[in-house]
């Protein structure tokens, strides 16, 4: 057995294709949101209160067709050839791309357009999110999933660091250069997925019509406390304590930094989360693990509070690494758990649950963000959901105790066996 997941091909090309395609995504969604928050701004002469509701209104218009095709995504991933689903959701992620150049390059910028162009965004990382999570269980044995899922999301974290930072100073070159770059971002992310072998899922068990099928993966978390744990548990703490939706209103009218300083500030939770992937794919996490991710959601709200109090933005940039940080923790510890703890039969399924809950958590987030905004302004939004996401760390830890009690990623004997199972021959 190979001693890390880098020694095998395909998850070399699953890594580019990955890395490549967040790189395109964060670049995207960084100058998106400036620009809904610019033109809310400057074209329609809206406050900074007003413009942050706007802004919060961005992150609504994604979560709807997260919401309504979640079932459709994971069904899918579970039904279909996961690296075709992966390509053609990259595929229209690119053409979305295309449009928004084109659009930002001909002055043709309005709310409506750019809520249209952002909701189709939504739909394309709907399909993206469960069908590539799904394929790396199918590349790496199980023993090595902990340290596949850190190098994942070093891939992912070291996308997210670059992709704001390139996104804003690409912007500053030219407003339409960044979804250029992100459309041959989401081409160079298809040619990697090809050459990975065919990962067809295994038939599927329990009642034979699509929308029961879709079903079955929500009542199977629903009839797993500790999935539902943990899955509610990343939900509710970033819905609440999220502080990446004010990002471009602390760019622009608190910390007075522009795009550039925007880029920083979006890049810098990526920093501090890839350095903890980095050292997590080294030295994998192995005791007490549901603890360590109950008390790094808690260090995850202290980090927003201490965010929004600050006017400095060196000590901004310190403090959002630490929040990436705290946040990688926990997400290493869930993803690892979700993914050893459920079989591949309903992998797809599980996945686009644990998707919608982190969308739910972002796009809502922006929401909450945005309401609270206009309600409390922009400092008091994002203090006020640091101190919930707290809260919730600590209801947590009393609602779910399977949570506290998980002491390792070893799935349990009855995972092991229908995996056994399922690996027999026909």
């Amino acid at each position: 057995m190979p001693s890390s997941p880098l020694a095998i091909r395909d998850f070399q090309l699953f890594w580019i294709a990955r890395f490549c395609a967040v790189l395109a995504t964060m670049g995207m969604v960084v100058i998106i949101g400036y620009q809904v928050y610019d033109v809310a701004r400057a074209q329609y002469g809206m406050s900074i209160r007003e413009a942050s509701f706007v802004l919060g209104l961005l992150g609504a218009v994604q979560f709807v067709p997260l919401a309504i095709l979640t079932p459709v995504a994971g069904w899918a991933a579970d039904r279909y050839e996961r690296r075709t689903v992966a390509r053609l959701a990259n595929s229209m992620d690119a053409g979305i791309a295309l449009a928004l150049a084109l659009a930002t390059y001909n002055g043709w910028l309005s709310l409506p357009l750019l809520f249209t162009l952002a909701a189709l965004h939504g739909v394309a990382r709907v399909f993206t999110g469960p069908s590539m999570s799904a394929i790396a269980p199918n590349i790496v044995p199980p023993e090595l999933l902990p340290k596949a899922i850190a190098l994942s999301s070093i891939a992912w974290q070291g996308a997210t660091v670059a992709g704001p930072a390139i996104g804003g100073f690409l912007y500053a070159a030219h407003p339409s250069a960044p979804y250029w770059t992100a459309a041959a971002l989401m081409c160079l992310a298809i040619l990697a997925l090809t050459p990975i072998r065919r990962i067809v899922p295994p038939q599927m068990e329990g009642h034979p019509h699509p929308i029961r099928q879709m079903i079955e993966g929500l009542t199977y978390v629903r009839g797993h406390r500790f999935l539902l744990g943990a899955i509610t548990l990343d939900l509710f703490a970033v819905l609440l304590g999220g502080a990446t939706a004010m990002l471009p209103v602390f760019a622009r009218d608190i910390l007075q930094v522009g795009t550039e300083g925007l880029g920083l500030l979006r890049a810098a939770p990526a920093v501090g989360a890839a350095l903890v992937a980095a050292v997590f794919a080294v030295r994998p996490l192995k005791q007490n693990v549901g603890v360590k991710m109950l008390w790094a959601v808690a260090a995850f709200g202290l980090t927003t509070v201490v965010f929004g109090l600050s006017r400095s933005l060196p000590l901004s940039l310190l403090v959002l690494a630490s929040l990436g940080a705290a946040d990688m923790l926990s997400v290493y510890v869930r993803s690892s758990l979700v993914q050893l703890h459920t079989p591949d039969t309903m992998r797809g399924r599980v996945s686009a649950v644990s998707g919608l809950a982190i969308s739910a958590s972002n796009e809502l987030g922006e929401l909450q963000s945005g309401l609270f905004a206009a309600l409390l302004g922009p400092v008091g939004a994002v203090v006020f959901g640091g101190g919930a996401a707290i809260a919730v760390a600590g209801a947590w830890s009393q609602l779910f105790p399977e949570l506290r009690r998980a002491r390792t990623f070893d799935p349990p004997p009855e995972v092991l066996a229908r995996a056994v199972e399922e690996e027999k021959p026909a």
